[in-house]
């Protein structure tokens, strides 16, 4: 037998495969229990970044400090979806005022920048390309982590970054589907200059392998010190504009200063007994909200969560939801959105006598989104019932590629979602936030907390919250089962579109769906990201126990004491 050449297979992989085998990490066939516990619980999607969520609950903070602590884990140990270069969204349930809060997170365009100055550079699509230092927006995360604390938490801010500061200082391995995103990502890292910062010798790091980010640690302890200040302003502020000016983009040390995070009333619609509540637009939670009240109209309770009946109208509930909420969904600033008509039960019982059971409906006319995106969600319930419903993200996988020299993030690439039409609502506007497709939830029954949840991914957000909560609702799935049940996804949000299933899904199911007239495509394993990522924290408001599960198609998991 040929001896190997241990110390080259150890770079390869950590078990001395001749190259990584990702597909492994991408079967889910073996039972994951949901977590059961009473003092607090963090969900997300690696397990290093659960814990230090876990561990600020353990010293007594609640719910937000231990989401904000999380949020900054996520972006050391998972820097293609998440990180201070993005945007937030936060929901928080107090639980001794039995209300529902939201912040708004998203940053807003440049004030310099028009749709003028965009076609003058020779941009003439419709939407600005992925990686054009003109899609990056001012990065609302950093001011949104401090004002999730001011607002609802109770420890300083540098308490609370301490152990994503010594993740991204001392190193960290690297978990499987992580590397498997770093390494579809590196390329967009390779094209810009300091992109190298968030490799390792030149390449992704692989499976097991330890990756430092000091640069990042760096940044971290600045904010940790300074507050919002420490970004906005100073050396991590004056890096940003550096690499921005020379790339032609038109953002300037005002467009940071000026940033603030908007404190949101939450939307919300009751669906069978459950508040469900979600950020309003410029996000697209209320997409979800339109279609859960569009499937209140139909006995899905009595329908088999495993049938052809089923997945219809789930199906053709979401195409009319986006129909109007991809016309809608803007800046409510700039334009005006008819939000309560658009939530209301009247409006749902019109819309739903426009499902036919028996067929697709494909002539919705609403314009499309791209169906890209990579973001973090997580979600945090403490020992005294508060919640935090927290998403966090950089849009694309590494956003627009450009990382700002020593500083280990990359910035991200929000304003790919404007339309550079001028008539269209979601047009590109100076200081306008564009359309968001990140979206926390919550849900509470009778004032008390329901469930705090969330599914991360683009355009599947909505789609999976409907999903997992009908399973919860209507069919009385225990967290972790609602996540771990097969899905759809209609491509790109798309009215009109294709339907993507997962695997597990019958092959006559399939075919009575392309029977109805649905365009079916049988997604393999390697696309199973399409999915989205989800976690769920439920809580019995009888005994305050908790019941938490994680996404088994990713790398996380549920942590509780």
């Amino acid at each position: 037998m040929k001896k190997m050449n241990n110390s080259n297979a150890n770079l390869e992989n950590p078990f001395g495969l001749s190259a990584p085998r990702f597909e492994q990490y991408l079967e889910f066939p073996a039972r994951r229990s949901p977590i059961v516990c009473k003092n607090g619980v963090v969900a997300t999607s690696q397990p290093l970044a659960a814990q230090a969520g876990l561990s600020i609950l353990q010293k007594g903070g609640n719910a937000a400090d231990a989401a904000v602590a999380t949020a900054a884990a996520l972006n050391v140990v998972e820097p293609m979806s998440t990180g201070v270069g993005g945007d937030c969204f936060c929901l928080f349930f107090n639980a001794k005022k039995k209300k529902v809060y939201g912040i708004n997170g998203s940053g807003r365009c440049p004030a310099e920048l028009t749709i003028e100055k965009i076609r003058e550079d020779g941009i003439i699509k419709n939407k600005l390309p992925a990686s054009s230092p003109h899609a990056v927006t001012v990065p609302g995360t950093v001011a949104g982590w401090i004002d999730t604390i001011e607002k609802f938490g109770t420890m300083p801010i540098n308490t609370i970054l301490k152990p994503a500061i010594s993740l991204a200082r001392n190193g960290f391995p690297v978990s499987p589907l992580i590397a498997l995103a770093w390494s579809m990502g590196q390329v967009k890292l390779w094209r810009t200059e300091h992109g190298k910062e968030l490799l390792k010798n030149g390449k992704s790091p692989m499976p097991g392998e330890i990756f430092r980010n000091r640069s990042l640690a760096n940044v971290l302890t600045e904010i940790s010190e300074k507050g919002e200040v420490g970004f906005y302003q100073g050396w991590v502020a004056d890096r940003i504009i550096e690499i921005l000016k020379d790339k032609g983009a038109m953002m300037t040390h005002e467009d940071l200063k000026g940033h603030t995070s908007k404190i949101v009333k939450p939307i919300r619609t009751n669906y069978r007994g459950i508040d469900v509540y979600e950020i309003p637009p410029n996000g697209q939670g209320i997409t979800a909200l339109i279609a859960l009240n569009i499937l209140e109209e139909f006995n899905i309770a009595e329908l088999d969560i495993y049938s052809a009946d089923y997945y219809h109208i789930l199906i053709e509930a979401l195409r009319l939801a986006f129909s109007d909420a991809k016309y809608w969904i803007a800046d409510p600033e700039f334009q005006y959105i008819p939000i309560q008509q658009l939530i209301s039960k009247e409006y749902s019982k019109d819309r739903a006598k426009l499902v036919n059971l028996n067929k697709a409906t494909l002539d919705h006319q609403h314009g499309v989104f791209e169906d890209h995106s990579d973001t973090v969600y997580l979600s945090v319930v403490d020992g005294f019932g508060n919640a935090c419903s927290f998403i966090n993200s950089n849009y694309a996988a590494f956003g627009t590629g450009i990382v700002p020299k020593s500083t280990g993030f990359v910035l991200q690439n929000r304003g790919a979602c404007f339309i550079l039409d001028p008539d269209h609502p979601n047009a590109l506007e100076p200081n306008k936030r564009p359309y968001h497709t990140i979206i926390p939830g919550m849900a509470t029954k009778d004032g008390e907390l329901y469930a705090s949840f969330g599914v991360m991914g683009g355009i599947m957000q909505p789609q999976g919250h409907v999903q997992v909560l009908s399973k919860m609702i209507d069919h009385g799935y225990e967290p972790q089962t609602a996540l771990n049940a097969p899905r759809f996804c209609i491509h790109g949000g798309n009215p009109n579109g294709a339907v993507h299933l997962e695997e597990g899904i019958s092959e006559d199911i399939i075919h009575e769906l392309k029977k109805r007239g649905h365009h079916i495509i049988h997604t393999i394993k390697l696309q199973r990201h399409i999915f989205g990522n989800g976690q769920i924290i439920r809580r019995n408001e009888k005994n305050g126990v908790l019941w938490a599960g994680s996404e088994p198609r990713c790398d996380g998991c549920a942590y509780g004491f």
